[in-house]
């Protein structure tokens, strides 16, 4: 399937993650752009990340950026080719794990660490 299909069918399983949640946490969520991209940069590889990552929050968590002098901006990044290629390239293994990495990232948009998303079953 080509990279704007995938997209597609990535941004709408998020919004329809979104309608499900709770009030509070909908809205938080709302708050963060989620960009789709097909696979991490040379630059987010080279922090450390591995090369087959499925997606990633960047910025400062919800509630703590006027705790920061120079906060980056919130973002939840999905790497859609990997998503895809991880879901052995079937649609609703991929809508499955679009709907996991998403909660996964806004955990850590929300401020939980990895134990704790991996608590919840996000992980």
């Amino acid at each position: 399937m080509k990279f704007p299909n995938l997209v597609r069918i990535a941004a709408g399983e998020v919004e329809a993650t979104q309608r499900k949640l709770p009030k509070d946490i909908r809205e938080a969520a709302r708050g963060v752009p989620v960009h789709y991209e097909a696979a991490p940069d040379e630059s987010v590889i080279s922090e450390g990340f591995e090369p087959d990552l499925l997606g990633l929050f960047t910025g400062a968590p919800h509630g703590t950026e006027l705790a920061q002098d120079n906060p980056a901006p919130p973002q939840i990044i999905l790497y859609i080719n990997f998503l895809w290629d991880y879901s052995d390239r079937d649609a609703e293994t991929f809508r499955d794990e679009v709907q996991l990495t998403y909660l996964h990232e806004l955990g850590h948009y929300l401020g939980w660490d990895e134990d704790q998303v991996a608590s919840r079953g996000l992980d």
